[in-house]
C-alpha cells in the first residue's frame, strides 16, 4: 500500500511537470491515508498560491501548522506570509515570515520577504 509520503512525493513530481491539479489530487490522497502528516497540507497551499488562489490556500496552510507529524513548520508560515503578502495584508505577512524565522533562523526566503515588506511599507 502506498504511504502518505509516497503520494506527497508523487505530487511533487506532478508539480515539477507543471501538472498542479494532479499534484493537489495526490496530496489529497496522502491526507486520506494520514491526516496528521503536515507536508501535503502545506504543499496544497503552495500549489494554490502558484495558481493565485490565495484565499483558498490559507486554510490548507493553517491546517499544516496544526499537524502532529511535520518537521518543517517554517514552510507553512512562509507560505502563509506569501499568501498574505499577495493580498497586501502586510501585518499578517510580516507575522508569518517572522514565525518562519523563529523556527528556522537561516531561512533566506523569509528574510528576503521581510525585507520586501520593509521596503513596501516605508
Amino acid at each position: 500500500h502506498p504511504t502518505a509520503e509516497a503520494y506527497t512525493f508523487l505530487g511533487w513530481t506532478y508539480r515539477f511537470q507543471g501538472k498542479i491539479e494532479d499534484a493537489i489530487a495526490e496530496c489529497k490522497k496522502a491526507i486520506q491515508i494520514d491526516p496528521e502528516f503536515g507536508n501535503p497540507y502545506n504543499d496544497i497551499g503552495a500549489y494554490l498560491i502558484e495558481k493565485d488562489q490565495y484565499d483558498e490556500a490559507v486554510p490548507w496552510l493553517e491546517r499544516a501548522l496544526q499537524s502532529r507529524r511535520y518537521d518543517s513548520y517554517h514552510y507553512p508560515h512562509h507560505n502563509l506570509g506569501r499568501a498574505y503578502m499577495a493580498k497586501e495584508n502586510f501585518a499578517k505577512a510580516r507575522y508569518h515570515f517572522e514565525q518562519a524565522l523563529k523556527l528556522s533562523p537561516d531561512y533566506a526566503p523569509a528574510k528576503e520577504a521581510l525585507e520586501k515588506i520593509r521596503r513596501k511599507v516605508q
